[in-house]
């Protein structure tokens, strides 16, 4: 049995090697400038020895990392299986990104080489410069250049356990927390998909799923990315989800599973009804955080099960639950039952266990010998987080559910300071500290606002040096404000409102407070009082 991701490739590929990989269609295609349609298994093996030899010349090997910024780019997949064969671990760069966090990233995780987009190889350079760090950069058809050390474990050969991937994921303490996943998380990911039956059963060899989830999240390139590999199907990847050409993008691809966040199915609803509607060859979609009050209605309208799973990069599919049979209890917030390989404990704040119906805290292990079979290593140069989120031996989710009488697990609330903006995370403490770099702010506090279409939008609530004179100098500060933190953050962590106060809501030891924050963000968004700067919001280079 395969034990790293490359290896899984090859048997796959030596078994099917005419089936399709990659489907890139002509719409992602013309975003990207790369040739559209297929690309078999076969031919992807190939290109991926070419680029095996040419890291193995380079002196690239076991312990490595790598940077890929290559979005959701064919060469990701390329690049990745090749620096897998030599037990180089990658690290997905999220091409949001901007000074701050790039700086933080490239340092944090101690990368050689970055492989990325030559558009970014300035900002990469510039931001690896102020780390200190010997980092070479180079685009994805480039010959690599020399590795700059030496591979950490030479003398050992890759395997199970091997570092694959260094996901980074939104903490409630500000710096994201770099989560170390070995191949075994990888691989299991597939299997699971690959067995997991009922709704969500795989055709070996026939399934053509389609995502337009990013390749820097575990759900594409965990779950969609091995799930096609282990079973022989065809993944097609999107740039992103464009709601007008998503029905073609379906039906063009024939797609038979599609995986959505749970903005997507609310702005799916928005468009006309149409005949052709149901006229696709979609079995199920697979997801989380559909509008519970808008489940049923997709389903009927559009013909197949939307079905709502649980996890975390953290848990990977080792503590997975997914709503894939009957009954599925649509529009409750049901994300299903657990599986006899997952233990599954909910707990209330006094840490007693919550009874039938009480929502409490989400604590997950694997059944058996191995309680974190499945699960990510830990978390990169941060034992004591590992340990802490390790507590008593079970993972702490920080999510807050309760399980009905009938024993389905429902999802309630987080118990995190997160905010969820359209499936991404965004750490409050991290925009508040790119934030207060800016001169005008004094101190700022950000905390999340219902947004009808995102679920979450940013709340920044600034105490600025100077207040401004009145309503229009107001605006005028936020709308310079939000401009200047696109050039230091991701956009969707940008303030979509802004709003200026005396004074925020300290602590006896000057520290916010959290619930006193929330009803404030709330009130003020309720009587108007809040700038709105959402249309602000575009991703660096998107026409204005």
């Amino acid at each position: 049995m395969a034990a790293t991701v490359h290896q899984a490739f090859r048997a796959t590929a030596a078994k099917w090697p005419q089936h399709p990989f990659l489907c890139i269609l002509p719409e992602t295609a013309q975003v990207y400038g790369v040739e559209p349609g297929e690309l078999t298994y076969a031919e992807a093996d190939a290109r991926i020895e070419a680029l095996r030899g040419a890291y193995a010349a380079a002196g690239y090997g076991h312990g490595h990392r790598v940077g890929l910024l290559l979005e959701n780019r064919p060469a990701f997949f390329l690049h990745w299986f090749a620096l897998n064969a030599l037990g180089v671990s990658v690290v997905p760069i999220n091409g949001d990104l901007r000074a701050s966090e790039l700086q933080y990233l490239i340092g944090h995780s101690e990368v050689a080489l970055i492989v990325a987009l030559p558009r970014r190889h300035a900002d990469l350079a510039e931001a690896a410069a102020t780390t200190g760090r010997e980092v070479r950069i180079c685009g994805p058809d480039d010959a690599p250049s020399q590795a700059p050390f030496a591979p950490p474990l030479a003398d050992t050969e890759p395997g199970e356990m091997t570092e694959c991937g260094l996901l980074y994921t939104s903490g409630t303490t500000g710096r994201p927390k770099g989560c170390i996943l070995p191949n075994q998380y990888y691989l299991h990911c597939g299997h699971w998909y690959a067995n997991i039956g009922g709704l969500a059963s795989l055709i070996p060899g026939a399934e053509r799923m389609l995502t337009p989830l990013p390749l820097v999240h575990m759900n594409a390139m965990a779950c969609s990315t091995m799930a096609m590999v282990v079973t022989g199907g065809c993944l097609i990847p999107l740039d992103r989800f464009h709601p007008r050409s998503w029905w073609q993008s379906v039906r063009e691809s024939r797609a038979t599973i599609v995986h959505y966040l749970g903005v997507m199915p609310a702005i799916l609803l928005q468009a006309p009804v149409s005949p052709d509607d149901d006229q696709h060859q979609v079995r199920f979609g697979f997801g989380a955080g559909v509008d519970r009050t808008l489940h049923q209605v997709f389903e009927d309208r559009f013909g197949f099960p939307l079905l709502e799973a649980w996890a975390m990069t953290e848990t990977g599919s080792g503590a997975v639950v997914i709503a894939n049979r009957e009954p599925r209890h649509v529009g409750s917030n049901c994300f299903g039952i657990e599986e006899p390989e997952v233990q599954v404990r909910i707990v209330k704040d006094d840490g007693q266990e919550a009874g039938a119906g009480e929502p409490g805290e989400l604590l997950v292990r694997r059944a058996g010998d191995n309680p974190r079979y499945g699960f990510f290593n830990g978390y990169l140069k941060d034992e004591g987080a590992t340990a802490e989120a390790w507590a008593g031996g079970w993972f702490h989710t920080g999510d807050i559910v309760r399980r009905d009488a009938d024993g389905a697990l429902r999802f309630v609330d987080r118990k995190k300071n997160v905010i969820r903006r359209s499936g991404e995370n965004i750490a409050a403490v991290e925009v508040e500290s790119a934030l207060q770099h800016h001169p005008q702010v004094k101190s700022v506090a950000v905390a999340a606002v219902p947004d009808p279409v995102r679920g979450d939008e940013v709340l920044a609530c600034i105490v600025p040096i100077s207040m401004p004179v009145n309503g229009t100098a107001r605006e005028a500060a936020a709308q310079e404000l939000v401009q200047w933190a696109l050039g230091q953050l991701a956009y969707y962590k940008v303030p979509g409102y802004v709003s200026y106060l005396d004074a925020l809501p300290l602590t006896a030891t000057n520290k916010i407070q959290r619930g006193e924050l929330k009803t404030l963000a709330q009130k003020l968004l309720d009587e108007d009082q809040c700038i709105d700067t959402r249309s602000l919001k575009k991703r660096q280079g998107d026409p204005q």
